[in-house]
Parts: C-alpha cells; structure tokens; sequence
C-alpha cells in the first residue's frame, strides 16, 4: 500500500478512535449526572421505616413505624411528635390483660379533670389505613378512634399487650411495633389502677405515669 494512502487509513483510524473516546467519555458523563439524579430523587423520598424512642416514667422502649405500609399514619404520628404533643402526657388507660393507651392532651402534666382523660384528641383525623399483612398482636401498636367512625384516628394510640387480633383487627389502624424494651411496656401491668372508671374510659393508674418525650429517627 503507498504510503499516501497509509497515512489516509491511519488518519482515519485515528479519528475513528477519537470520536469513540469522546462518545465514550459523554457516555460515562451521562451515566454520572443519572446517576446523581437517581441517588439524590431517592435520598428526597421519606424512608419507608420510621423509628420512635418513648422516654416514660416506666422507663425507654423503642418502636418501628411502617411508613412504607401506613404513610398517611405514621406521618400522623410523626408531626405530632416532632411537634412535641406527645411530651409529658399520660397514660390514662391501662389495662393488664388487654392494651395500654395515650394521646390525650387533657392529660398532660397529670392535670386537669381526669373524668375527662380519654376524651380529648388533637384536631385533625385521618383516614383509616386496614393493612391486612399487620396484626394486633403483643407489642404492636395501632390507633384509637372516636366511636365507631373508622376515620376519626387522631393522636391517641394504644399498644397491644396481648394478643387481640381477634377482636381488633380490621378496626384499628397498626402501624408499628415495639422492638426493644418490651420489658417495660410489660411492667406497665404491675402499675396500680382504678378498678372503675370514673367516666366510661376503663383502668386509670391511681398515680400518672407519663410519656416524657418521643424522638424520631430514621435508623434503629
């Protein structure tokens, strides 16, 4: 082959090669910013798993949230913790063989009228989420409601202290679960109460014990 042409088809080869390392580089550009893209839309996305710690006067029990089963609530739950409405409120219904209960802010600080403790809520409800794979069993926690509209859930919550899918499932919107610290959720079953109540809402310890603060977190 004449050396003319050689230097043609070697200048050719070489542009050949150029173009490719530039497509190849715009390629591994491209990759780069979809990638980013992706890693930050899904770091945007609210984790499908919350978890609460709830300091008491019983003493620290932690909690799993299903966010990715329950979002409307466990969002719920969430703001109003975050917010505070949870701190230093008590728990005015427990029941040994059955569920302890709280979110009622006529509660706090152990105040007020206690015929009342049971009856207050905060202002906004939320629609009942029925997930059917969830269950009212030991340590699961599910939302009160008013009566029997299914969507009056507010800010009241109770956790199962035995197991009562029999009775509650279906009803009662779960959406978390205890995963350490059982022990003092169990210890609430010692606490003293009064035998009957004084306005319709059953087992009110004979001396508060509160919920001093909850804190949320996206790992265990």
């Amino acid at each position: 082959m004449p050396s003319a042409q050689k230097r043609k088809v070697l200048e050719k080869t070489r542009k050949r090669q150029r173009r490719g390392g530039v497509y190849l580089l715009l390629a591994v550009v491209l990759i780069v910013i979809i990638a980013v893209g992706v890693y930050a839309y899904v770091s945007s996305l609210p984790p499908n798993t919350f978890y609460a710690t709830l300091t008491t006067s019983q003493g620290v029990f932690k909690v799993e949230l299903y966010r990715g089963l329950t979002p409307i609530t466990v969002d719920n739950f969430v703001s109003l913790a975050k917010s505070g409405f949870y701190n230093n409120l008590v728990w005015h219904r427990i029941d040994s063989s059955f569920v302890i209960q709280i979110g009622d802010p006529n509660t706090r600080g152990g105040g007020g009228n206690n015929n009342t403790w049971g009856s207050g809520h905060s202002p906004q409800t939320i629609a009942f989420e029925n997930v059917t794979t969830l269950h009212n069993d030991v340590g699961y926690l599910a939302m009160a409601r008013i009566g029997n509209d299914y969507n009056s859930a507010s800010s009241q919550f109770f956790i199962n202290l035995v197991d009562n899918r029999s009775p509650l499932d279906g009803k009662y919107a779960v959406f978390g679960k205890v995963i350490s610290g059982m022990d003092v959720v169990n210890s609430f079953k010692n606490i003293p109460v009064y035998p009957v109540p004084p306005q319709g809402v059953c087992c009110q310890p004979k001396t508060p014990v509160f919920l001093t603060n909850v804190t949320i977190s996206n790992n265990p």
